[in-house]
C-alpha cells in the first residue's frame, strides 16, 4: 500500500512539473513600453490659412496700425465675460488658445467666427477641422454685435 502511495505521489509530482501551458485571459493588458510621444501630436492639426475669410457678414476688415485701447478694454470685458469659459489666452481647453490667433486666421475669419459660429460649423472648412480637432465641441452664438465682437478681435490684437 505505501508503495501505491508514493507511485501515486510520485505521478502527481510529475504531472503538476509538466510543460506551462499559457493562459489566455479575457479583458486588456497594460503594457508599460512607450511606444510613441503623444504630446508631439496634440498639436493644433489644423492648417494656417490667413486667405479664408469665413461665412458670414464680414467681408472685409483691416486693423489700424496701433492697437485702440479703449476698444481693447472693451473687448477685454467681453472676452472675460462670456469667452473664458471654453477658451484660454495661451493654453487649449474646450476651445483652441486665443493667442496669436491672427497668425493663423484672417480678421474676417475671426470676426465671423464670432458672430456666425452656426454658418461657419456648417459652411467653413477650416471651422469644420476645428470642430473635429476639439471633439465636436460646438462654439454657441453669444448674440454679439458687429461693434461687440469689433472689440473683442481688439483685444485678442493685444495677446
Amino acid at each position: 500500500m505505501k508503495k501505491i502511495l508514493m507511485f501515486l505521489a510520485l505521478g502527481a509530482m510529475i504531472a503538476s512539473c509538466g510543460g506551462k501551458k499559457e493562459e489566455k485571459k479575457d479583458g486588456f493588458e497594460v503594457s508599460r513600453t512607450k511606444t510613441e510621444d503623444t504630446k508631439a501630436q496634440s498639436k493644433e492639426g489644423v492648417p494656417v490659412d490667413l486667405d479664408n475669410k469665413g461665412v458670414g457678414p464680414i467681408t472685409d476688415l483691416e486693423f489700424p496700425e496701433g492697437i485702440n485701447e479703449e476698444m481693447a478694454a472693451r473687448g477685454k470685458a467681453k472676452f472675460d465675460a462670456i469667452c473664458v469659459a471654453c477658451h484660454m489666452i495661451d493654453q487649449r481647453m474646450i476651445g483652441p488658445a486665443l493667442k496669436g490667433v491672427y497668425d493663423r486666421r484672417s480678421p474676417e475669419w475671426v470676426m465671423n467666427m464670432i458672430l456666425n459660429p452656426d454658418g461657419m460649423l456648417k459652411e467653413d472648412p477650416i471651422a469644420k477641422a476645428l470642430l473635429k480637432e476639439y471633439n465636436n465641441a460646438i462654439m454657441l452664438n453669444q448674440n454679439l454685435t458687429e461693434d461687440e465682437a469689433r472689440d473683442v478681435a481688439e483685444y485678442l490684437r493685444t495677446l
